[in-house]
């Protein structure tokens, strides 16, 4: 589970150049499906395919509409060593497994990007000697699954070595100039302040290589968040540091934000329920930011039996939800329609007591408009909910309607 989760000399960098870009092209017309939309890049979930119980990626894209996936993760061989492997133990060179899975995807009409680095195991940032080793590792991944996207997931303990960093960062560099049109995500840990001290020394080390990825992304969980408004909050101050870091404005730092959140229960017992994920969708969607992603589809299906939040698990995500919930909210920022589906009641409403509407229960569900009443006033539902009590939160799913 990811948290449970130098610069070539000009020949050389020329035939570098020549030589990728016809891998990457070599290996786009050797099977690899069409191209989809950036916006589906950005919107792509992370899933573990060979840990945590993978679930099947084809069932995920029929019951949402989900076409993207953001495979995890890449790193160096846990024996040492510079070049790609799964989770440190499954090289890339020979692998058939994660293939098997990327080519299902995209028989089905869609795609995948791999995720790079990851919260565990040795980062090739750390392994390898140079920024031109390091990014000669990871097109052996871009060729091997004739990829269209990587995210660099670059955080604890890896973003606290300054050598590691500017091999990631130059890595990056040289495989955006080496394959065009490859959509290049970073992704670092996010704070109350937006980032920390390493997350901004990463992004200046991006300033001082003249490197800009399509977007930066912070994951704002496990440090002190409580729901939604704590982590758009901090994508508004993580965008005033993209500003001042980079000399952008603020919509143009917006269009090279991201966001990537934790469905369910956090590492450290914070919640984000479904509501939490409407919230911040909007917030992404109405301040045009470039991609809106959560970890992880593994997650992405209540607990058996349901644990009530007791635990965090790299399987389901203790919140109380349908199988795939979370992916719905990747589907909407991606610009599509899920599938309509009926939420199964598993309670109904004990009747209205006098002068209010009827009592809120903890087992029904509530679609956007029902009402419920709870503790002398009756409140209405912005969107589908469940065992959110009104009132709990005033960023949450209840719009209080007075007492009655």
């Amino acid at each position: 589970m990811r948290r449970l989760r130098a610069c070539l000399g000009a020949a050389t960098a020329v035939t570098t150049v020549a030589l990728a870009t016809t891998a990457f092209m070599a290996a786009n017309a050797a099977g690899a499906s069409a191209d989809l939309s950036s916006r589906w890049y950005a919107a792509a979930p992370y899933l573990m395919p060979l840990d945590n119980d993978p679930p099947d990626a084809g069932a995920i894209m029929d019951a949402t509409g989900l076409k993207a996936f953001q495979l995890a993760f890449v790193l160096a061989p846990d024996g040492g060593g510079c070049s790609p492997t799964w989770d440190g133990t499954a090289a890339v060179s020979s692998d058939t497994a994660v293939k098997a899975v990327v080519d299902r995807i995209r028989a089905k009409g869609g795609d995948v990007s791999v995720s790079i680095g990851g919260y565990g195991g040795t980062k090739l940032g750390q392994a390898c000697s140079d920024a031109a080793s390091t990014a000669a590792a990871y097109q052996q991944v871009i060729t091997k699954y004739g990829l269209r996207a990587i995210d660099f997931d670059l955080e604890e303990p890896e973003y606290e070595n300054t050598a590691a960093i500017k091999n990631e960062i130059g890595a990056a560099k040289i495989l955006q100039q080496n394959n065009p049109g490859l959509y290049v995500s970073v992704t670092t840990a996010g704070t109350a302040d937006g980032t920390g001290w390493f997350g901004k020394q990463m992004l200046l080390e991006a300033k001082s290589q003249g490197f800009t990825p399509n977007n930066f992304s912070i994951m704002p969980f496990d440090g002190g968040f409580n729901g939604a408004a704590s982590q758009t909050s901090a994508l508004t101050n993580f965008n005033q540091i993209l500003q001042s870091t980079f000399g952008w404005d603020q919509a143009t730092a917006y269009a090279h934000e991201g966001f990537s959140g934790m469905n369910g229960r956090s590492d450290t017992g914070e919640m984000f329920t479904q509501a939490d994920f409407q919230t911040v969708l909007g917030y992404a969607t109405s301040h045009h930011m470039d991609r809106f992603t959560f970890w992880s589809l593994n997650r992405d299906r209540q607990c058996s039996p349901p644990d009530n939040g007791g635990r965090t698990s790299g399987t389901c995500s203790s919140v109380a939800q349908n199988a795939w919930d979370f992916a719905t909210y990747s589907v909407e920022f991606a610009g599509a329609t899920p599938p309509a589906t009926t939420p199964p009641s598993t309670g109904t409403p004990t009747p209205p007591a006098s002068g209010c509407t009827a009592q809120w229960s903890a087992t029904a569900v509530y679609t956007a408009g029902t009402e419920a009443g709870y503790n002398g006033h009756n409140w209405k539902a912005k969107w589908w909910t469940q065992n959110e009590k009104p009132g709990a939160a005033e960023w949450g799913p209840w719009q209080d309607e007075g007492a009655c």
